[in-house]
């Protein structure tokens, strides 16, 4: 296992442990009280931060594979994810977390995309990259969308 490896999966553990938690608090709160909102709203801020670091890393990707096809493409993915966090910003809580859920989502297919012979730059990532992201952008998703489903 090499030390990327290593260190990629340490700090996607670590990352992941703490949005759970945080995910978890929220929807133990009482759906009417203010402390509420509020765990959504920080919620939604970590989500965002964390959806444009994991688009984030197909620009280095890019950067590293700059004369491969498509690569452009990627680049322009990672903005549009960028876009879609920042959006999140200026949304209530409840409409930040699901747009964050769906874009996590759609980070996955992205993701599911790299393999060979599909629409994206193929082998722009090593392939556990690609898969370990995928399964990593459907897990943060659903812990998006998991206040908003304790809420009804």
């Amino acid at each position: 296992m090499s030390e990327g490896l290593r260190s990629v999966i340490a700090a996607a553990a670590v990352l992941a442990a703490g949005f759970t938690w945080q995910s978890v608090r929220a929807a133990a709160i009482p759906v009417n009280a203010a402390d509420r909102l509020v765990a959504e709203l920080r919620l939604a801020q970590m989500g965002a931060l964390l959806l444009t670091l994991v688009a984030g890393a197909y620009i280095g990707f890019a950067v590293t594979h700059e004369a491969q096809p498509g690569v452009g493409f990627d680049i322009a993915l990672a903005v549009g994810f960028f876009v879609a966090a920042a959006t999140t910003i200026v949304r209530e809580p409840r409409q930040a977390l699901t747009v964050l859920a769906l874009a996590f989502a759609a980070h996955a297919i992205a993701d599911v995309a790299h393999r060979p012979g599909w629409v994206l730059a193929e082998d722009i990532a090593p392939r556990w990259y690609a898969i370990g992201c995928a399964v990593y952008d459907v897990y943060i998703g659903a812990l998006c969308y998991l206040p908003i489903l304790r809420r009804t």
